[in-house]
């Protein structure tokens, strides 16, 4: 097969859907994979190490979606890609439709097959292909969040962990999945009181179990995310729902109840945000205020340490890639019931039940 690299055109996006390892894995099963050039730069991944691992780089985004049978990515095309999908061509990506009816419609249109790294669903419930990157996003949210809580930058002038005389700062995570475990976990190190809400009291017990005691659980509801809001310093939004939009726990209304300088850090921000004011911003610009609340809501979070985030990704990704190179997509689908989730839309048709709805298009069940 013939498998195409591009650079990452999404603003600040560093990140490379194929490291030097992955294509030497790929060209050794004799397939051919085209990289463009300095498509792994960012990465710290140099066209030399790709040659030598096999690939051809090619100078141009438009060479390499003219000659790829499939296209591996990290981030979403944006509207510059949209005329370059061929029909019949496979993507393979974050694609996080649910919160761009622009982008269903655009892939929609281009009759390609679209598989979203997102929505790949192992038996078990979890996200193999989310995970590493939520891991990420967690972590970065409380190193970000902490950043802007600074007074220079219009935050609260807190400091997370406090010092001997001065208690620490409270932090607030709203869903106890991957993102708002590792978020509860580096804010906690730093020593900051922390709340974590959730439905699942299952999820619950397992964070009592693994967590400090500077970190306790209470059940989620609408009634105690106003409690904790009016004294909470950093609030972090981790909630999914698997390839639907984020449900808004947090609505225009509550950020008078928040004190001036609080900040807010949507992780969800991919699947449509879970605070009612957020906005997609970028590394470049990625903060806002609204009502003296300072709103963090960066869609690429991973992009910023790009090394980091792409060796994690690729880790993940290329067992399903090779499958995929090797038996042609609807093989691979028909043979890996986790692969066959990550289908969203093929050849003209969503396939994705919660995509379809966002939308209100309609679904093929695939």
């Amino acid at each position: 097969m013939k498998i195409g690299v591009p650079i990452e055109i999404k603003n600040n996006e560093n990140r490379v859907g194929m490291t030097p390892s992955g294509v030497f894995e790929l060209t050794k099963r004799n397939h051919e994979v085209f990289v463009q050039k300095n498509a792994g730069f960012g990465s710290g991944f140099f066209d030399k190490d790709y040659i030598e691992a096999g690939a051809t780089i090619l100078d141009t985004i438009e060479e390499v979606y003219a000659v790829a049978e499939m296209i591996v990515k990290v981030k979403e095309p944006i509207e510059q890609e949209y005329s370059l999908i061929r029909e019949d061509q496979v993507v393979f990506t974050y694609f996080h439709f649910a919160s761009s009816e622009a982008l269903t419609r655009a892939m929609i249109d281009s009759k390609s097959v679209c598989i979203a790294y997102e929505t790949v669903e192992d038996a078990d419930g979890s996200l193999p292909l989310l995970i590493p990157m939520s891991e990420v996003a967690g972590r970065m949210s409380i190193q970000q969040g902490a950043k802007y809580l600074e007074k220079p930058i219009r935050g609260r002038g807190v400091l997370l962990g406090g010092v001997p005389g001065v208690p620490p700062g409270k932090v607030l995570v709203l869903g106890a999945g991957v993102v708002g475990v590792q978020a509860a976990k580096m804010a906690a190190g730093l020593g900051a009181n922390v709340t974590i809400l959730d439905i699942n009291m299952k999820q619950l017990r397992h964070v009592c179990d693994i967590m400090p005691k500077n970190v306790v659980t209470e059940f989620s509801s609408e009634y105690n995310i106003r409690k904790h809001i009016k004294d909470a310093d950093l609030i972090i939004g981790g909630v999914l729902i698997k390839g639907a939009k984020a449900p808004k726990l947090i609505t225009r209304d509550m950020l008078k109840d928040m004190r001036p300088g609080t900040v807010i850090v949507d992780v969800a921000v991919d699947q449509g945000g879970c605070f009612e004011t957020t906005k997609a911003t970028t590394h470049q610009d990625p903060t806002y205020i609204i009502d003296d609340v300072v709103h963090y809501c960066v869609a690429n979070m991973p992009g910023a340490v790009p090394y980091t985030s792409t060796v994690a990704l690729t880790n993940v990704t290329l067992p399903y890639v090779i499958k995929l190179a090797n038996e042609g997509w609807e093989d691979a689908c028909a043979n890996n019931a986790s692969l066959a989730k990550g289908l969203n839309v093929v050849k003209g048709d969503v396939v994705y039940k919660e995509i379809a709805e966002a939308f209100d298009l309609e679904y093929t069940a695939s």
